[in-house]
């Protein structure tokens, strides 16, 4: 059977798609050709932001052009994460993406969540882990997470815990050692962790389980006094110092970050960011920067980081359950 011959559209249509296919790849090849902006969605100085600048200053140097810090905090990650969801997907807008924006939130927020962490974002690469710090005030006179439970039971709702915002690590790590441990307390939402634990050490309020990033260099400073960490084993930047779980058997509260950019970047981009963001996290000198801050790598690419965030969803919305919190 003799094949028809192509009609004057159909061969336009062909040789129009044979011409823009090198014009894509040549775009694409180009990028970046401007500076990339790093959406981080809490405040400066807060151990999101900290990590956030260590790592954009090394992707700079990565992929040749400026990476941009751009700080838009607010409503526990809500308003920075949904910009970069509707942000134009051509991998100029990027989001440091954590466990609150991305996991915990969908449980505390429901149907009134702005953004659908799974259907909204393209994961690019998960980058550290790290764990939170149960710190109180000098002058609070418990020494240990015993001492602090019996304290927080002869003196119910005293007790004022600071956090990064509602529905943060900081607030659900809270959260989880009342219900587990039995006591009351009284929760003070920030901005972010940096103002919290200013408050902390100024006595504004008594006791945070803030993020290792920011509490690890006060307690060197002995301006806040660590009782114990998160994570169910000891860290190596404090040895001696207890976990949570030593007292309250279960008790585990990690974290974690990645890069995400809006939906439908394209694979080549992603690609791209993800093997410069490897590289970065190779280099000695930041490896031994984030262990001083209590944190290390936790690389993961586009389809691993995917169904992590969706084990932590589904791990986060128990806890949200089981402790009845709510953000009304």
């Amino acid at each position: 059977m003799r094949t028809p011959p192509l009609t004057r559209r159909a061969a336009l249509g062909l040789l129009g798609a044979g011409l823009a296919m090198p014009s894509l790849a040549r775009a694409q090849e180009a990028w970046p050709r401007k500076p990339i902006r790093l959406i981080v969605a809490f405040a400066p100085g807060g151990a999101t932001d900290v990590q956030a600048r260590l790592i954009a200053e090394r992707l700079s140097a990565q992929l040749g052009q400026g990476v941009v810090v751009e700080n838009r905090a607010g409503a526990a990650g809500i308003i920075g994460t949904e910009a970069v969801a509707h942000a134009p997907p051509d991998g100029y807008t990027l989001l440091q993406g954590t466990i609150s924006t991305h996991a915990m939130n969908v449980p505390l927020y429901g149907s009134k969540l702005s953004y659908d962490p799974g259907k909204d974002f393209t994961p690019i690469i998960r980058t550290t882990t790290g764990y939170n710090l149960l710190v109180v005030h000098p002058g609070l006179e418990v020494r240990d997470v015993p001492g602090l439970i019996a304290y927080a039971k002869r003196n119910p709702g005293k007790l004022a815990y600071g956090s990064g915002g509602n529905g943060t690590s900081t607030h659900l790590a809270a959260e989880m050692f009342k219900t587990m441990a039995g006591v009351d307390l009284l929760h003070v939402p920030f901005r972010s962790t940096a103002p919290a634990a200013t408050a902390l050490t100024s006595g504004e309020i008594q006791l945070m389980f803030d993020t290792s990033v920011s509490s690890l260099p006060l307690a060197r400073e002995g301006r806040v006094r660590a009782l114990a960490v998160t994570s169910l084993r000891r860290t190596p930047a404090m040895p001696d110092l207890p976990t949570v779980a030593e007292t309250v058997p279960g008790f585990e509260m990690g974290t974690w970050n990645g890069l995400y950019a809006p939906p439908g970047t394209p694979r080549p981009i992603v690609d791209r960011i993800e093997a410069a963001t490897r590289a970065v996290m190779q280099e000695p000198e930041l490896l031994a920067r984030l262990a001083t801050l209590g944190s290390e790598p936790f690389l993961a690419g586009p389809a691993e980081f995917a169904e992590f965030q969706q084990a932590e969803i589904r791990r986060w919305t128990k806890v949200v359950q089981d402790a009845r919190i709510t953000m009304d």
